[in-house]
């Protein structure tokens, strides 16, 4: 189904401008990029090309998303709030950067410094693993998960897989739970000894679920 058949139009309740906020949200990880307008006709565009459109009040005029940076969006969903009068574009973020200073995201200050917006909470937890990887600390344990390398890495993943098959078998809930989380935090440490980023896993599990 095109997007052009998911969203009814005639129930977006537009400003007395004619605009309607759009928050542009990436596919993958759930970051919240940017916000900008969309009007009547660039929403229309949006659906048919797939690809965000925006109207610009500053130029007065239509703006197609990455057509001056080669930054473009390409729409994976668009839907509204209870209300109407919002919208919640989301978009797979060519290049990576949406914001216009060069950033991922323009939610990148807090505190007059710049820090990346959270995303969900196995690629906040892959960041720390990345972080202690780059700046090694001799007390951390994910530095000396490191330090072991395959080894101790691998040997780790196939206890803990133990571990969640064990609790399955026992059927308790809170230990399915915690040996899960051991097992997925051994595994994010996995790719970032292999130089496999996080994003690769989603596109994988993206795809099988089309």
């Amino acid at each position: 189904m095109s997007l052009n058949n998911t969203l009814p139009l005639d129930q977006i309740r537009f400003n007395e401008a004619g605009l309607v906020p759009a928050i542009a949200q990436d596919y993958l990880d759930g970051t919240v990029l940017m916000m900008a307008w969309m009007n009547r006709e660039s929403l229309q565009k949006t659906l048919e090309t797939e690809e965000a459109w925006y109207w610009s009040r500053s130029r007065q005029e239509l703006w197609h998303k990455g057509a001056t940076s080669g930054h473009f969006q390409k729409v994976k969903g668009v839907r509204y709030d209870c209300d109407s009068d919002a919208l919640l574009v989301t978009i797979e973020q060519v290049g990576d950067i949406a914001c216009h200073t060069g950033e991922r995201s323009c939610f990148h200050q807090i505190n007059e410094e710049k820090s990346a917006p959270p995303a969900d909470t196995l690629t906040e937890v892959f960041k720390v693993i990345k972080d202690r990887q780059e700046n090694p600390n001799e007390s951390s344990y994910t530095c000396q998960l490191f330090k072991g390398g395959d080894n101790k890495i691998l040997k780790k993943i196939g206890e803990e897989g133990v571990e969640v098959v064990m609790a399955c078998k026992d059927d308790d809930k809170e230990a399915i739970a915690y040996e899960a989380a051991d097992l997925l935090y051994h595994t994010l440490v996995a790719l970032a000894h292999h130089d496999v980023d996080i994003r690769d896993v989603y596109r994988q599990l993206d795809s099988r679920r089309k």
